[in-house]
């Protein structure tokens, strides 16, 4: 037995955390998984015998823990994943949190001390997460890949996570990389220069509601999402269209900088008649080379707004 503090342990939380984001796609989930992987390593305590890395080992346990809640339930989608895309007239249908993506804080999954190479590598593989792609691979494949291409680990020493042999660990990440290579995910994104420009020229916009110019920004075959609802929109005129009708409530909200899931993101706040604002949803925007590709509001601010440290009501 290794002599260890529960303090050694939680210096490996933020690693655990973003692993543990990868593989579900729920920033909820990941938390559990954090927590119960903390827990069965402390119980477990007695069998390290200190021949794997501490970090080997938790990761080990961490993805073990992830593949028993993947056991459970189907993955975890976006809405035009699975819907037809929709038009500004459709009724509105729901779905339960647990039936989509969740955003993560990128500051829990991309610490702000590593080196620029490797936060560009993590914030890429969130990225992956958040768009659905990790999510079209098997869970073991998932883990095969996510152990191997972001956390080094050998062939062998995934073949000893999943209980498995090299060749069949081999064999999962050629299958995995098919996978990915063939839904075509990788997107140009902008330089930080533009991005910022970007992000300055939405907040601006959306802030004084002048829906021509966030439609000038917006990408030809954009998409709009508002989990928990089905309905998606495609393209800037039914976007347009939607912002003036439907959504016209949004009018003189209020938007607050943060970052999710390796992408600029925003709390927005709506006003309220007697004064103040209250929140309404964690706007998500994933930017191609020049122009936003998709944007999606999500309105579960109960859930979502503690997890970025963001308050639910502001004043004026």
């Amino acid at each position: 037995m290794v002599d260890m503090s529960p303090q050694e342990l939680d210096l490996h939380r933020h690693s655990l955390m973003g692993h543990c984001y990868r593989m579900l796609g729920s920033v909820v989930e990941a938390e559990d998984a954090v927590q119960e992987t903390m827990l069965r390593a402390w119980r477990a305590l007695a069998t390290f015998d200190g021949r794997a890395s501490l970090r080997t080992w938790l990761h080990r346990i961490a993805t073990n823990t992830c593949l028993d809640l993947l056991g459970e339930r189907t993955r975890r989608v976006r809405a035009f994943d699975e819907q037809p895309v929709g038009s500004v007239d459709d009724e509105l249908e729901t779905r339960p949190r647990t039936h989509w993506l969740e955003p993560v804080p990128e500051s829990q999954v991309v610490p702000s001390d590593a080196d620029p190479a490797q936060q560009v590598m993590l914030r890429q593989s969130v990225r992956l997460a958040f768009v659905a792609a990790l999510q079209y691979l098997p869970p073991r494949q998932r883990a095969a890949l996510l152990l191997t291409e972001v956390l080094d680990f050998s062939s062998a020493d995934v073949a000893t996570t999943l209980e498995s042999s090299v060749a069949s660990v081999n064999s999962a990440l050629q299958r995995a990389r098919a996978t990915l290579a063939e839904r075509s995910f990788e997107e140009a994104l902008p330089n930080q220069s533009v991005e910022q420009q970007l992000v300055d020229r939405y907040v601006a916009a959306f802030e004084a509601y002048d829906t021509d110019a966030i439609t000038t920004l917006l990408c030809e075959d954009t998409v709009m999402s508002m989990p928990p609802y089905t309905l998606w929109l495609r393209g800037p005129a039914a976007i347009r269209t939607w912002l003036l009708g439907r959504g016209s409530g949004c009018r003189g909200s209020r938007l607050i900088r943060t970052r999710a899931s390796g992408a600029p993101a925003f709390a927005q706040y709506r006003a309220r008649h007697e004064g103040g604002y209250h929140a309404w949803s964690l706007n998500v925007l994933e930017l191609s080379a020049d122009h936003i590709a998709r944007t999606t509001y999500f309105l579960d601010v109960e859930t979502l707004f503690p997890k970025f440290g963001l308050p639910l009501d502001l004043r004026d």
